[in-house]
């Protein structure tokens, strides 16, 4: 997100990878899985790049959705299966997506059970 807010604005990769990792006092023992310069395709134009970050909101609407089956007893609950099947599945395209997934889970969904899934830390304002 940092290269996307840059604009215009000139940037060294490795430069800016350093720097960045620095500020986010990323220890030196873990490796960077994918180099910027790896990440390229997600700047040739705004379609991908919102597609590619699409994947990390559908993590967490379905790690929400899952914590809705835990927080029932588990992953087979029959009750929460039917709200999930009456608020999103029969409705279809046919309500605003996020009302429908409101509808079916009680609130709005939030990052904290993406970070528990991925083993993060859930900051205090998440739970």
């Amino acid at each position: 997100m940092k290269l996307h807010l840059a604009g215009a604005t000139k940037i060294d990769p490795d430069a800016f990878e350093r720097q960045t990792l620095e500020a986010l006092h990323m220890p030196k023992e873990i490796v960077m899985r994918h180099r910027t310069p790896q990440l390229s395709h997600v700047f040739a134009g705004d379609s991908y790049s919102a597609g590619y970050y699409s994947y990390l909101w559908a993590d967490t609407l379905t790690s929400d959705a899952y914590e809705a089956f835990t927080e029932a007893g588990g992953p087979y609950d029959a009750a929460v299966a039917a709200r999930l099947r009456q608020h999103v599945f029969q409705v279809g395209n046919t309500l605003d997506p996020a009302e429908a997934y409101r509808a079916f889970r009680g609130k709005q969904p939030g990052i904290a059970a993406l970070m528990r899934k991925r083993g993060f830390p859930v900051p205090t304002a998440a739970r």
